[in-house]
């Protein structure tokens, strides 16, 4: 088969696969199809392809010029579970989302201005749109620069991120509160459907590693109870084999100086920090008075970012309640880094025989 161009790029604390959607057939089912035999799933180890064995590393993002007057590219996010045989659109990855922006415009999609270039990206799965701005001196894009991202070793240039508010409902159910599967729970959707308890209602401390919660069976069992339960009370379509919304957020009261610690199930594996997103719907939670975060919460300063803790570090960012509205927030501000990794052409697995027919 002939290779297909491919782009390999870290964004954020997530790694993944660039393409172009003119480059991927037009029909999902076929697109799925293909993008399985890239990532070299279904494997654990995903070894005949470009997954990395762990949904942080077996991530895909499309791009292509948008038609929307308020954004310059559409971004579709598939997540390629290493494991079995399932391409998910049902969610968008915030930290890929950083790889977007670079990777259109060394695709010669957008013009290059000098010294930074910010790209409005339309997120094609939830239909909200990001200001993007790159670093771009001389008109080409650089990823050599200073900021630096909790779960990413070294420094990188800034990719800065600003996400317009929500368009839905911040609490899909209409309270701040609710009991799932036993458990207070907050349902929260500010980009990210999110449900977060409080650790210690689960038996746990909060500052375990993802190894330990992952080997936890009981724990485990009671996280998918709780995403199952909370699929009709946020209105998600699909089930929770084939979706990978909600994401079940486990908090705590901080321990590193930060407003709280955060430890997520993305949604069977453990994330080993947290997405971009993911951190926006646990900031939300964190500033509504009586949420199950509040109540742990220490709250930051006013003009000082929240800063959520998570497994490898922490993660910044600037949310807050929209003025006048205890039930909205305002638009989300954060820091992420990208970096080209490689880029050339990938040759996928050839797709399987077609079955023979009985005799």
């Amino acid at each position: 088969m002939t290779g297909i161009p491919c782009a390999l790029m870290r964004g954020g604390t997530s790694k993944g696969a660039m393409l172009l959607a003119s480059d991927l057939p037009a029909d999902p089912e076929a697109r799925d199809d293909l993008l399985l035999r890239i990532m070299g799933s279904p494997d654990p180890r995903e070894i005949d392809g470009l997954g990395g064995a762990h949904p942080l590393t077996s991530k895909v993002g499309v791009v292509s010029l948008s038609a929307r007057p308020d954004a310059d590219i559409d971004y579709l996010f598939l997540q390629v579970v290493p494991d079995q045989p399932i391409v998910s659109t049902s969610q968008t990855c915030g930290n890929i989302l950083a790889a977007t922006a670079p990777f259109a415009l060394e695709r010669g999609l957008l013009p290059i201005m000098d010294g930074a270039t910010t790209v409005r990206v339309h997120m094609v799965n939830t239909g909200a749109v990001a200001a993007l701005t790159v670093r771009t001196p001389g008109g080409e894009v650089t990823y050599e620069g200073d900021a630096e991202i909790s779960g990413v070793p070294g420094s990188a240039a800034p990719v800065e991120v600003a996400l317009d508010p929500p368009s839905g409902a911040l609490l899909p159910t209409g309270h701040v509160v609710d009991e799932v599967a036993g458990v207070a729970a907050t349902l929260v959707d500010a980009g990210m459907a999110s449900v977060v308890v409080r650790a210690a209602d689960l038996g746990i401390v909060g500052d375990e590693s993802p190894a330990e919660l992952e080997a936890n069976e009981a724990l485990v069992a009671k996280v998918a109870q709780i995403r199952a339960e909370a699929f009709p009370l946020m209105g998600i379509a699909g089930t929770p084999e084939t979706t990978t919304t909600p994401k079940i957020v486990l908090v705590s009261a901080p321990a590193e100086g930060g407003a709280i610690r955060t430890r997520s199930f993305i949604p069977y594996r453990v994330h080993e920090a947290i997405g971009v997103v993911g951190a926006a719907s646990v900031a939300a939670a964190v500033r509504l008075p009586g949420s199950v975060a509040h109540e742990l919460a220490v709250q930051p300063e006013p003009g000082a970012p929240l800063r959520v803790e998570h497994p490898t570090g922490f993660f910044d960012l600037h949310v807050d309640l929209a003025d006048g509205d205890e039930l909205a927030v305002g638009p989300a501000r954060v820091v992420r880094t990208a970096r080209m990794i490689m880029d050339g052409f990938v040759h996928p697995r050839p797709p399987a025989p077609p079955a023979s027919a009985p005799a």
